[in-house]
């Protein structure tokens, strides 16, 4: 049985050329991704995703100070780095980025957030495609903070074919504990003030 690859939708300097003219045109109401080799769309985040951000990055700062948790910052993913993504956040060691263009390569980044927005694709692209993307872009860990179901996951071990080898879902109210080489403990119960 011969198993048919999906075709992109168009080449990524296309989809580079569509996002920066729609960054443009729209103030960044919406942001644009290339995963899969299909274009997602992702809403600009509310008040409450913005807070669980702030929340996260005074954890990591407490935490450890020589890292820094970039917010949106664009990174080139997937097998031979033809997909797009935009994290809601990335943690990487202190001015990681520094010198890097809109898409950055992701060696280095220690960690991917994506907090779940209340939108109609938030299952496949958080839960399913971006884990898979992630993972085979070598980034050690994903950081799931899913508002629908009150869980946070952390998946770790990546793997080229199969995103990560080990996922550890917890729900709200849990401490879970980024281990080494991050060793940052959350304790997920403020989690539960910004859901609705």
């Amino acid at each position: 049985m011969t198993v048919m690859a999906e075709r992109a939708q168009m080449l990524v300097e296309d989809f580079e050329r569509i996002a920066e003219f729609a960054a443009k045109e729209t103030d960044d109401a919406v942001r644009f991704e290339f995963i899969n080799g299909r274009i997602g769309v992702k809403k600009v985040p509310d008040g409450d995703h913005n807070t669980i951000l702030m929340w996260l990055n005074r954890r990591c700062m407490q935490s450890r100070p020589d890292l820094d948790l970039y917010r949106e910052q664009g990174l080139r993913v997937e097998r031979y780095r033809e997909g797009r993504a935009r994290p809601d956040a990335c943690l990487a060691p202190e001015e990681h980025f520094a010198g890097h263009g809109e898409w950055a390569d992701p060696k280095g980044v220690l960690l991917v957030v994506e907090v779940t927005s209340y939108d109609s694709d938030t299952d496949r692209r958080d839960r399913k495609e971006k884990p898979l993307a992630y993972g085979a872009a070598g980034i050690p860990f994903y950081l799931l903070v899913d508002r629908d179901n009150c869980t946070v996951t952390l998946y770790s071990t990546p793997g080229s074919d199969v995103g990560y080898h080990n996922i550890l879902k917890e729900p709200f109210g849990a401490k879970l504990l980024l281990p080494d080489p991050l060793n940052i403990e959350l304790d997920t119960d403020r989690l539960k003030r910004w859901v609705d």
